[in-house]
């Protein structure tokens, strides 16, 4: 199995332009670029994949540029629904060099990543030039024809948006002329911006020129809904806005279907291994052998093995709810998503109870109290007017507060 097969196999490609002809261009070595443009400071689990594609085809030997969108951000790619917010120039320069720093992370320094920003070149050009040099070489009705921009044709799309694919194509003409790129790869959704930049390159080279252009399936979220900055809360890469902790825990709570895909997309592990944890998912389902592997392998390579060891141990303290191991730090980590309320010191149980809205009346709160169905910090309670201590909490801050074995609340101690 030849490298391009081994990407089929991990459901890593979709579209090509030339397959065959690019099974037997990868047997030598050569440049390929994915562009990331920078409308936050920092990319998310949806990144990704193609951030690990670029990973692969460094690993067997070819040069890969992870391309910052410092000029292209500033217009932004048409989203399928809605005109998109610009953004500063300020907060795209921070943003460059926060992303910047993952694409150092998680490629590593080798003399075969190329990080460039085409703020550098299309910055450069005059509005008359452009649309004279390049804006000829688009014909308006083929643009309009390509799902990116025909989605937004019944909502309307403004021309800042519209012309996006003429400063991608540029961007790769740029790589082609400037690094000799002839890979460009994206994600599906990017398929009309890719073909765009082979068409400009082939009637725009003074040499016959030979591109190709790939993309992958879009990694989704289990409902089927695409990750996006703006699409609420997110999984970053960034530990200052999802930490270890959390990050792990997300690939530990995949689905059994998902996580076989996600193994094939995301995993660096061999195709022999991957069908040894899809057997114990078929097998074993309640082992969580394959969540617990893909957790592991992408919390090590996108943050590091001592964050991956504080992962893994909040984890067994949270599930063998010894929290009082836990320091502080580690604490908030792993009740980060827990349901919150604000107490003072001694406040009576039921009224706390009442609060977290566990209970809805002081009658019930009695009665699961005589069943020994409400806890403080693991201790069940037995009194009817019980307060809850700040001293008896947790690192004098929080008191986790439960009914039954499911439901439950940190309470926070605040000054009186």
């Amino acid at each position: 199995m030849n490298f391009l097969q081994e990407l089929e196999w991990r459901n890593l490609v979709k579209d090509t332009t030339d397959k065959e002809a690019l099974e037997k261009r990868l047997l030598e070595p050569i440049v390929v670029y994915c562009g990331f443009d920078p409308t936050a400071d920092s990319l998310h689990i949806g990144h990704l994949q193609q951030l690990l594609l670029l990973k692969r085809f460094l690993d067997v030997g070819h040069t890969v540029i992870p391309l910052l969108g410092g000029a292209t951000g500033m217009i932004g790619d048409p989203r399928p629904t809605s005109e998109r917010a610009l953004t500063s120039l300020e907060e795209i320069a921070h943003n460059v060099l926060a992303i910047k720093k993952q694409f150092e992370h998680i490629l590593g320094d080798h003399e075969r990543v190329i990080i460039l920003n085409n703020h550098d070149w299309l910055s450069q050009f005059k509005v008359l030039e452009f649309l004279r040099d390049y804006g000829k070489h688009f014909n308006v009705n083929t643009m309009i024809s390509k799902d990116i921009v025909a989605n937004r044709l019944e909502t309307g799309i403004s021309y800042t948006e519209f012309s996006y694919t003429l400063l991608q194509a540029a961007d790769w003409l740029h790589l082609y002329e400037n690094y000799n790129c002839e890979l460009q790869i994206g994600g599906s959704d990017q398929w009309g911006n890719l073909t765009s930049g082979t068409e400009l390159i082939r009637k725009m080279s003074t040499q016959p020129a030979r591109v190709f252009a790939m993309t992958s399936p879009l990694i989704m979220k289990s409902d089927g809904s695409k990750f996006g900055k703006s699409e609420g809360k997110n999984i970053w890469l960034d530990p200052d806005k999802t930490n270890a902790y959390a990050f792990y825990q997300y690939w530990y709570n995949v689905g059994d279907d998902d996580v076989i895909e996600y193994l094939k997309r995301l995993s660096f592990k061999s195709k022999a291994e991957i069908e040894t944890l899809i057997e114990h998912v078929q097998s074993e389902p309640h082992l969580r052998a394959a969540q617990k592997a893909l957790a592991a392998e992408l919390t090590a390579l996108v943050f590091d093995s001592e964050a991956l060891s504080m992962a893994l141990r909040i984890s067994d303290i949270y599930f063998s709810m010894e929290y009082e191991k836990l320091s502080l730090d580690e604490f908030e980590m792993a009740f980060e998503d827990a349901p919150f309320i604000e107490i003072v010191d001694q406040q009576p149980i039921l009224e706390v109870l009442s609060q977290a809205g566990l209970i809805s009346s002081n009658r019930q709160g009695r009665d699961l109290i005589k069943q020994g169905a409400i806890s403080i910090n693991q201790r069940k309670v037995d009194d009817f007017y019980a307060p809850v201590k700040r001293a008896e909490s947790y690192h004098q801050q929080y008191a986790i507060i439960k009914k039954g074995r499911k439901h439950f609340v940190v309470a926070r101690f605040i000054n009186d």
